[in-house]
């Protein structure tokens, strides 16, 4: 057996968020070429590895205006958007396209500073992803 195929095998297959969007916090997360907006993807990550009902979803296709991904950010249990830096990108994409989120963060104001790099603490990753779990999901915001 190949790597590969061995790998597949081990593999955690996510909910389908574009059935599921109702039961599931749907994460936007900023994935910026610095060191906020890798913090920002990784906490996303981690939320959807470690909550079976928080699944990130691709920011890129609801300013795309994918129509699957508008439905599913529209349609999601709770939207939480994780902006890397000040300029709020995350968040301005779905205000453009008038889409209300329930929670909102930015990286950089959690005391990350934005350096360009793609390098990151895991303690800043592991910090923030507990504060979102505490404001955003456990507390029923």
């Amino acid at each position: 057996m190949t790597e590969q195929v061995e790998s597949q095998k081990n593999q955690r297959v996510l909910p389908l968020c574009a059935k599921e969007a109702e039961n599931l916090n749907i994460i936007l997360a900023c994935d910026g070429a610095a060191s906020v907006g890798q913090v920002g993807h990784q906490v996303a990550v981690e939320l959807t590895n470690n909550h079976e009902d928080a699944r990130m979803c691709c920011l890129s296709a609801v300013a795309a205006e994918s129509k699957a991904h508008l439905d599913i950010a529209r349609r999601a249990k709770k939207l939480i958007v994780i902006n890397g830096c000040a300029n709020r990108c995350a968040s301005k994409i779905l205000e453009k396209l008038n889409i209300p989120y329930a929670y909102e963060i930015t990286i950089a104001k959690e005391g990350v500073d934005k350096v360009p790099t793609l390098d990151f603490d895991q303690a800043d990753v592991d910090r923030i992803t507990k504060k979102i779990v505490n404001e955003a999901l456990e507390s029923g915001q």
